[in-house]
């Protein structure tokens, strides 16, 4: 017997790493916003400083979220959905404060 393409999970593709593949990944409006309004600001810092490295880091970092987007859409949602929502007051933090966390881990602040 052999194994058939349905017999297997779908696997979420990743996006290529670049502008517009990032650009469309991205599922949720907060996303697409921060993306939209970030990518304005790292072009003129590229035109006044000429240099590509901030582009390249902008790339990368939104190129790590269209990837969760696209491994997991409904967890990019309920992530923005919480925020939300402890923002509004309407949710406390649960957890230990990051300070804490890597005080208790040795980690020099």
């Amino acid at each position: 017997m052999t194994a058939q393409p349905q017999d297997f999970p779908a696997i979420p593709s990743t996006p290529e790493k670049n502008l517009r593949a990032i650009r469309t990944a991205l599922v949720t409006p907060q996303d697409r916003e921060a993306f939209d309004s970030g990518l304005k600001a790292v072009l003129d810092e590229v035109r006044v400083s000429l240099d590509l490295s901030v582009l390249n880091a902008f790339v990368h970092r939104w190129w790590i979220s269209a990837c969760d987007s696209a491994k997991d859409p409904e967890g990019r949602r309920q992530m923005h959905a919480k925020a939300e929502q402890i923002t509004a007051g309407k949710q406390a933090l649960r957890g230990k404060p990051w300070r804490k966390v890597l005080t208790e881990r040795g980690v020099e602040l």
